[in-house]
């Protein structure tokens, strides 16, 4: 019986692939970079890793299986059987037609079939039944990449204690890409199943929280949406490389035996590589193009200069990428045959997959890394490069659309579509000083040291831990059963009891329609709330930021209290009483600005009570109410200036009005006023903070939603305020 592995790692390959070769299995060893920063993590080695391991199972027989499983358990590898459909449709399908194009913005090339994305559907399921065979509610599960998006939620459902980590290595495209996926809602629901998101830039965690709010409406605050009774974190974690792998091996015997050989082949000529896998978004059309236009425009390097051109072979089987190949072939062969000379070319072109000691010994020898794709998650090559120049100057010139352009600004940064700037680049950087290369590359071979893949790696792990604990913390301060009961029986013993209750996101949940009449209680929160009131001993309040008018529309028969406009107002007894008087002349400044500003924003309405002018924009887009609501304070800040006016951030609304009229004020009233022996608090934002800060100690306080509170307890949603009350009402006939 396998032990309870402190992480498994889910990802769509194995750190070891299978193939068959004269009949025979042939297991071979990864070198890439996600398997040396797995290997970093735990010494012990009782970590496990999930995946398919690379060959249909329509080639395997059962003994083939048996063997494969028995082969890879030895290095901890657990395999997930793919045949030959699977592979078409989930993999060279849904995967890579349609996903992979489309988060790298080339929605032209984008396909979308059904029966792909059911298959990418099942293969999600047949890796979380994997995964079930060896997770506990203890796990830690860490998902990598974009075959797996929808695993998340489907292990969250099964394992909803589990610690759930997802790390995506492409972009993540901004909404306006996203929003042509059609089944844009199942991925976001899928990856919102993680406790913890990762990505390689902040720009890809903007355009996931972006999604995420125009997709299913859910918000964020400090890069952290509330799910339910979860927390889901998005944060930044630029992958690096095996960085002491390619530093020391830059000084081997092997590689300066290579670097003999490079010298001899280009002797004295600049060498410029190009190095990626044949994609269609590395730009090496681009590439080849912009360099035509260098040798065209500066003809004193001809026969000085040699571009290297190095294609890994990567999904042959996508007609996409037959295309590209014969694109850039002929691209070549074009070039070539305009500059070459018997004794040079101007382009060195290899269609092939390294080993691994030439391509360190290229990067020694490159003058320039020519690193410029059309849009990459990060790009490890331009590290690599950086940290193989150990005892040799040299320039990166990356484009501005790579990952990792943010993390090396010491680079050369080009548009990778404008072959005029690619092409100054590269006279800039064959121009560069020695000694400015070197300190360059000093200074970025520094930062990668620091923060290499086995550091990537922990400080996931060690945010994953975060995210976990802080569930737990959030976990002991939820109203669950055991806490009702204690509440419960406290309400029995009491003899005077007060309940203040918030309207709007509390009894009611948020609707679109923003005018302030909306949002009527029901039939059944009215019945329970008259049994609330009715029961003797109890004091019933509700405590709203509504108008007066609207609370007596609705609950004027009832046995209850009102306190309107955040306590400006207060119906004691079936009489409204002003507890201030209005400071003169502020309103009329603020509301023409007000006006101004609702002109030119669709969606947006002005709300004006007796005490306070409030902007309403819950259906105003994400962006415009974010930039309308800056422009909003900076307009109104000289305004109220040294008044007792200030604006203060709800839910979709900014409201002005004054700084003394609080909830927290109308409760000190209500409470000098009687001695009460339970004291029982229920808000959801900022107005109740105030309310939960003033209450005796003892009181029960309760935070509707996750975000932080001084409340003593918290419930997730509108129904478990129901819930809960409904047990209160029953608790005393």
């Amino acid at each position: 019986m396998l032990a309870i592995p402190p992480l498994i790692v889910v990802s769509n390959r194995l750190p070891v692939s299978v193939k068959k070769s004269g009949g025979k299995l042939v297991f071979e060893a990864s070198t890439g970079g996600l398997a040396t920063a797995m290997s970093s993590l735990d010494n012990s080695g009782s970590n496990i890793w999930i995946g398919w391991p690379g060959i249909s199972s329509d080639e395997l027989t059962a003994d083939d299986k048996k063997t494969i499983r028995k082969e890879l358990e030895k290095n901890h590898c657990y395999p997930v059987f793919l045949n030959s459909q699977q592979i078409e449709r989930f993999y060279d399908g849904y995967a890579n037609a349609t996903l992979w194009p489309l988060f790298h913005y080339f929605q032209s090339l984008t396909e979308h079939h059904t029966e792909q994305w059911r298959e990418y559907q099942k293969v999600n399921k047949l890796f979380a039944a994997a995964v079930m065979k060896y997770a506990t509610a203890d796990s830690q599960i860490w998902i990598h990449d974009y075959h797996l998006m929808i695993l998340p939620k489907l292990l969250r459902d099964e394992l909803p204690e589990s610690s759930i980590g997802f790390f995506l290595h492409i972009p993540f495209p901004s909404y306006e890409i996203y929003r042509l996926l059609p089944d844009r809602k199942e991925i976001i629901e899928g990856l919102l199943g993680a406790d913890l998101v990762g990505f390689h830039t902040y720009d890809y965690v903007r355009h996931f929280l972006s999604a995420a709010l125009r997709t299913l409406g859910h918000d964020s605050n400090m890069s952290a949406i509330t799910v339910g009774d979860r927390l889901v974190r998005a944060d930044v974690f630029p992958i690096g490389i095996d960085y002491d792998k390619f530093a020391g091996f830059s000084k081997s015997p092997e590689v300066k035996a290579e670097l003999t050989a490079l010298k001899n082949r280009y002797d004295d000529q600049k060498i410029v590589l190009s190095v990626d896998r044949l994609d269609y978004s590395k730009g090496i059309l681009e590439r080849l193009e912009a360099f035509d236009h260098f040798l065209e425009t500066n003809k004193r390097w001809l026969k000085k200069i040699t571009l290297v051109v190095v294609a890994v072979p990567s999904r042959i089987a996508i007609d996409a990428y037959q295309h590209m190949r014969e694109d850039i072939e002929r691209a070549v062969s074009r070039i070539n045959g305009r500059y070459s000379t018997v004794d040079w070319s101007p382009i060195s072109y290899q269609y092939k997959n390294l080993p691994f000691v030439q391509l360190v010994a290229l990067y020694a020898r490159a003058d320039v890394a020519l690193v410029t794709p059309l849009r990459d998650g990060m790009n490890l090559v331009a590290k690599e490069y950086i940290a193989s120049k150990q005892s040799r100057p040299g320039v990166l010139i990356i484009s501005e659309m790579a990952g990792v352009a943010d993390e090396l600004p010491e680079a050369i940064r080009v548009n990778p579509k404008y072959r005029e700037d690619m092409a100054r680049a590269l006279e800039t950087a064959l121009r560069m000083p020695i000694a400015t290369q070197r300190r360059k590359l000093a200074t970025m071979q520094h930062r990668l040291a620091l923060y290499d893949v086995g550091r990537w790696a922990q400080d996931f792990i060690e945010q994953l831990s975060t995210a976990k604990n802080r569930r737990v913390a959030h976990d002991l301060k939820l109203v669950d059963d055991i806490t009702t009961r204690e509440i419960i029986a406290k309400y029995r013993q009491a003899k005077r009891r007060l309940l203040m209750l918030d309207y709007d996101g509390t009894l009611t949940n948020f609707v679109n329609d923003i005018r302030p009449m909306s949002s009527r209680p029901s039939g059944r929160l009215l019945k329970m709330l008259k049994k609330l009131g009715s029961t003797p001993g109890n004091e019933v309040v509700i405590v709203s930021g509504r108008p007066k008018r609207a609370l007596d529309s609705w609950f004027s028969k009832l046995p209850l209290d009102l306190v309107a406009e955040h306590g400006a107002w207060v119906k004691d007894d079936g009489k409204w009483s002003a507890r201030s008087s209005i400071p003169a002349g502020w309103k009329e400044p603020i509301r023409t600005i007000l006006e101004a500003i609702t002109e030119r924003t669709p969606g947006s309405l002005i709300e004006e009570k007796n005490f306070s002018l409030v902007w309403h924009y819950r259906n105003v887009s994400p962006e415009l109410a974010y930039v309308r609501k800056a422009s909003l304070r900076h307009d109104t800040e000289r305004l109220l200036h040294d008044s007792d006016v200030e604006v203060f951030q709800g839910n979709k609304i900014l409201e002005f009005k004054p700084s003394f009229i609080t909830k927290g004020a109308a409760a000190k009233e209500k409470l000098a006023g009687a001695a009460y022996d339970f004291v029982l608090a229920i808000g959801d934002d900022y107005t109740d903070e105030d309310l939960f800060e003033t209450l005796p100690v003892g009181s029960f306080t309760i935070k509707v939603g996750l975000s932080n509170s001084s409340a003593r307890y918290h419930v997730t949603s509108v129904e478990e305020v129901h819930r809960f009350l409904a047990h209160l009402a029953a608790a005393v006939d």
